[in-house]
């Protein structure tokens, strides 16, 4: 429910009544883990998610319920371990099952955590259901330092927030900061983006740093900054030419060679697009594997599983007793 602060609390700051539908166990495989919530108003409008579309239905009903009854549901959504479709739902179509439990969102503790979260901080929310407790954790979100305001950087601000991170936009033209350009920003910046990373608080392996200034003056004291820092990744925008040439510099201003093995440039993945918002999906996208650890590669081209550890249930842990 945690991931869903955005758009629960100004449901719950005008009194809409919500219920939460969360996984609380995957039997065999299920397309989302446990953590995974869904929310539904009492005129079903639906936000989020606990299976990518095949329980879903169901899922709407059992939250529904809760809200009606104004008391907590449980089910199991999918297939029993004999393969026999459970009579309240549904089979999920990886061929699994899914606990779940549906309560109404009612308890001023759950707007405090859903604050945080909003806010990128870390959050945990416990919650006593009938007796048996439920605990949601969501870490502090991963963050994408983008530096530079141009054409390019509010496409990657869009995508960057969309695919969970707490993105900083830092440029030096206070025209080009705005709220209107980076709407989805958690912050904006006006100051030279090598003086903000110097005043930026806690780095470490979580957080991104991509150099789209286009301006050497800018980029190389930058880029020498971040990559004496200890952040997850560092990339840098631009022509296989201008990527030569920056090396050059870092250089010169005394950047190492196993400094630059750390720098993503030019930055992206190559996916053969062309706009800003097909060249922020490769950033992303590059960011992502290399936080991974991932190949990139197709998936049809490997063998085993085709998921990880699900994501959400590195960052969303439920306990029930």
């Amino acid at each position: 429910m945690l991931d869903l602060a955005a758009d629960l609390l100004p449901l719950l700051d005008a009194d809409v009544p919500v219920a939460a539908v969360t996984v609380t166990a995957v039997v065999r495989s299920a397309p989302r883990g446990v953590g995974a919530t869904l929310a539904v108003t009492r005129d079903a409008r639906v936000i989020g998610s606990i299976s990518g579309g095949c329980v879903e239905n169901d899922a709407v009903m059992l939250g529904l319920d809760a809200l009606r009854t104004g008391e907590v549901r449980r089910a199991r959504f999918g297939f029993s371990d004999d393969g026999v479709v459970t009579p309240i739902a549904a089979g999920l179509a990886c061929g699994g099952a899914v606990d779940v439990v549906a309560y109404p969102i009612d308890d001023t503790a759950v707007r405090a955590a859903l604050g945080d979260a909003r806010a990128g901080r870390e959050a945990t929310l416990r919650l006593d259901l009938d007796g048996e407790p439920l605990e949601l954790h969501r870490p502090a979100l991963p963050r994408l330092i983008v530096l530079g305001a141009g054409e390019h950087a509010a496409a990657l601000c869009r995508l960057g927030a969309a695919a969970g991170f707490a993105v900083t936009v830092c440029d030096d033209w206070a025209l080009l900061i705005t709220r209107e350009r980076f709407p989805d920003a958690a912050e904006l910046v006006v100051a030279a983006p090598h003086d903000y990373l110097e005043t930026l608080d806690s780095p470490d392996a979580r957080t991104a740093v991509c150099v789209l200034t286009h301006d050497e003056r800018l980029d190389v004291p930058a880029l020498r900054a971040a990559l004496r820092m200890p952040v997850g990744f560092v990339g840098a925008m631009g022509a296989r030419a201008t990527v030569a040439r920056r090396a050059m510099l870092l250089r010169s201003a005394g950047v190492t060679d196993a400094e630059l093995t750390r720098l993503h440039s030019p930055l992206g993945l190559d996916l053969g697009g062309a706009t800003p918002e097909e060249t922020a999906l490769s950033v992303i996208a590059e960011i992502v594997a290399s936080r991974n650890s991932a190949s990139a590669r197709p998936l049809r081209e490997g063998q085993g599983s085709v998921r990880r550890r699900d994501a959400a249930a590195e960052s969303c842990a439920v306990r029930s007793a």
